[in-house]
Order: structure tokens, then C-alpha cells, then sequence
């Protein structure tokens, strides 16, 4: 992927710096991380923040192969 420059106000610029000290990132990954929150609840305007970032996390865990298949049926 490469880089391109964008614009942001400052105000923005300030947060993303303080959330992305706060989250071990850095201050492009916390504002393409907002980026693509943003576009997550804007194409699913019902689902709760907490809902897209539980599925974020969940594919995560699956890049990472943390992830563990449920097999219908069975009861764990």
C-alpha cells in the first residue's frame, strides 16, 4: 500500500496522536482504523460501535489463525 498525503484539520490531527499513543499505533494507523470504522457503521447504520469492533477483532483472531471453528451441534 502506498502513501499518500491527506489533509486533516488539526483538531482531528491532536486526537489521533493522543488515542494513537493510547492504542500502540501509529497516528496513520488510528486515523485509517477511524477511516474504516467510519465506513463499517456507515454502511451498517444499525449495528453498534461495539458490534463492529468485536467483529474487527474477530478477524484479527482469524489472520492470525487464534480463531477456533464452531461445528453446529455440538456443545462445548
Amino acid at each position: 500500500m502506498g502513501s499518500n498525503a491527506v489533509k486533516v484539520s488539526e483538531e482531528l490531527l491532536n486526537a489521533a496522536r493522543l488515542y494513537a499513543k493510547v492504542q500502540h499505533r501509529s497516528v496513520a494507523k488510528q486515523v485509517e482504523y477511524w477511516a474504516q470504522i467510519g465506513k463499517i457503521a456507515e454502511d451498517n447504520p444499525d449495528l453498534p460501535l461495539s458490534f463492529i469492533q468485536d467483529i474487527l477483532q474477530g478477524r484479527e483472531e482469524i489472520k492470525q489463525g487464534l480463531a477456533i471453528p464452531y461445528i453446529f451441534g455440538e456443545n462445548k
